[in-house]
This record gives structure tokens, C-alpha cells and sequence, in this order.
């Protein structure tokens, strides 16, 4: 089979697998999140946009963001009640007080903050640049930092904080050493935020996906190399998809999971161990 063939083929897996994924996905369900106010940064796309869903099935109140207004409106519209999306530039401090106070406003209590917005670069790095290290760090670092201390005022026992780390901290592929220091520091960062207010009854886990095909990944990487890397690093070689992580936010968000916090989640079908 030609390289073109292959690669249909392989979309072709993935889309019946995504399928089979979202029926499994949509019988899930978690009472306790009815009406419960949930915050999700960079839900228009990817990840954010499955748990955006993912939360909205359930019946809860989700407020989300993202630079990506076209899409944020878009996925905000066919939703409807219920979810409310705000272009918001979570680069900027002031942006995020203003999101955040607005939120508490509406909502008096927040149940779940999923800090889910980063960005991943790939840049050697000898040629990587000051303020591109900053910037990395004001998004996939100090963001958290800003959503967390602003949210938390508004949670209450059983209110869960969820933030995304990476697989790479453990794999450290090359031309991404500022953004594994992210995703380390949101490690360290979720640890010990969750000793500091488990106190109050509010817990916080980390998450690090594996290689999650998001229609991106579909679209840019799914090629016959990136498949046998995963039939020979994962555990289970199928492809993971954005709906499966939501539904590990769900579980951390829900009373399941009361036992819970200060803990990586690594969901990546085995690919490495923490």
C-alpha cells in the first residue's frame, strides 16, 4: 500500500475508533455535577473543547475560554444553555481578574477549574529566546497560578482542581526543553497547592495525557512512523482520543474521587510510568 493509502487507512482506524470512544463517552454519568459551576481554560478546541462537552453532558454550568473566538462561539453556540465561552488572553493578569470576577459573580461557587490551556513549541534550544521562555511560562505556569488563586476563594469542600502536565516530562523529546519545564513545574505546582488547601475539602490532581489525537494531531502527525511508535511504546496501541482525557477530568471532578489529590494521572495507555 502507497504512502497515501496508508495513511487513509490509518484515519480511517482512528475515526471508527473516536466513534466507538464517543458512545462509551456519552453513557458516562456523574449526578453529583448537575448545575455545578465548572471553569475550563482553552476549551475551543482539542482536549478542552472534549471536556467542555464532556462537563456539558452532565448537566453542569460551564464557563470557558480561549484565544479562539471563532471556535470558542461556535462550540459555545451549539451547546446553548449552559455554556458560556469568553475570548480571553490568559497571557495577560488583567484579563483573567476580569474573567474570573465574572464568573464568580454568576456562579457564587465554582465546583471544578480544569487548567487545560498551554502550548507546546517545538524550538532548539540553543536558539530559544528569553521572552520565548517567558511566554511559556505565563501560559503553561503562571496562568494556573492566576486561575487557581482566583477560583479558589469560590470552592468549597469537594470542589476539585484539575491541571494539565504532559507525557513528555517523563519521554523529553527534543526541541521542547522549555515546555518540559513547564509541565514539570505544574507537577510540582499541583502537589503542593493540594497540601496547602486539602484543609478546606478542596482537592487538586495533575493530568498528563499521552499522545492525544486531536483533529490536529490527525491532520499534522498521524503518519505510518507515529503508529509504530505508539504500537511499540504504548501498553494498549490504540490511538488515544480527546474524549477519553475528559473523561478522566470527570472522574477526578466527581465524588469517585474523593480519595484523590496531589496526584499525577499519567493517560497515556501505559506509554511511560511515573
Amino acid at each position: 500500500m502507497g504512502g497515501v493509502g496508508r495513511n487513509y487507512a490509518l484515519r480511517e482506524s482512528a475515526s471508527l475508533f473516536l466513534a466507538r470512544v464517543s458512545r462509551c463517552a456519552a453513557m458516562t454519568q456523574f449526578p453529583e455535577l448537575k448545575e455545578q459551576a465548572v471553569v475550563i481554560t482553552g476549551g475551543a478546541n482539542g482536549i478542552g473543547a472534549a471536556t467542555v462537552r464532556a462537563f456539558h453532558r452532565q448537566g453542569a454550568r460551564v464557563f470557558f475560554c480561549d484565544k479562539d473566538t471563532e471556535s470558542g462561539a461556535k462550540l459555545a453556540g451549539e451547546l446553548g444553555a449552559n455554556v458560556l465561552f469568553t475570548p480571553v488572553d490568559l497571557m495577560s493578569e488583567h484579563e483573567i481578574l476580569a474573567w474570573t470576577k465574572t464568573i464568580k459573580t454568576s456562579a457564587k461557587v465554582i465546583h471544578a477549574l480544569v487548567n487545560n490551556a498551554a502550548w507546546d513549541p517545538r524550538i532548539p534550544f540553543l536558539e530559544t529566546t528569553t521572552q520565548q521562555w517567558d511566554d511559556l511560562f505565563a501560559l503553561n505556569v503562571r496562568a494556573y497560578f492566576l486561575m487557581a488563586r482566583e477560583c479558589a476563594p469560590a470552592m468549597t469542600r469537594g470542589s476539585s482542581i484539575m491541571n494539565f502536565s504532559s507525557v513528555t516530562f517523563y519521554n523529553t523529546p527534543p526541541q521542547m526543553v522549555a515546555y518540559v519545564a513547564t509541565k514539570g513545574a505544574v507537577i510540582g505546582f499541583t502537589r503542593c497547592l493540594a497540601r496547602e488547601i486539602g484543609p478546606r475539602g478542596v482537592r487538586v490532581n495533575c493530568i498528563s495525557p499521552g499522545w492525544v489525537f486531536t483533529e490536529r494531531q490527525l491532520r499534522d502527525y498521524l503518519t505510518p512512523e507515529s503508529k509504530k511508535l505508539i504500537e511499540e511504546r504504548q501498553c494498549v496501541p490504540e490511538y488515544i482520543q480527546p474524549s477519553e482525557i475528559a473523561n478522566v477530568v470527570l472522574f477526578l471532578a466527581s465524588d469517585l474521587s474523593a480519595a484523590i489529590t496531589g496526584q499525577e494521572i499519567l493517560a497515556d495507555r501505559g506509554w511511560e510510568h511515573s
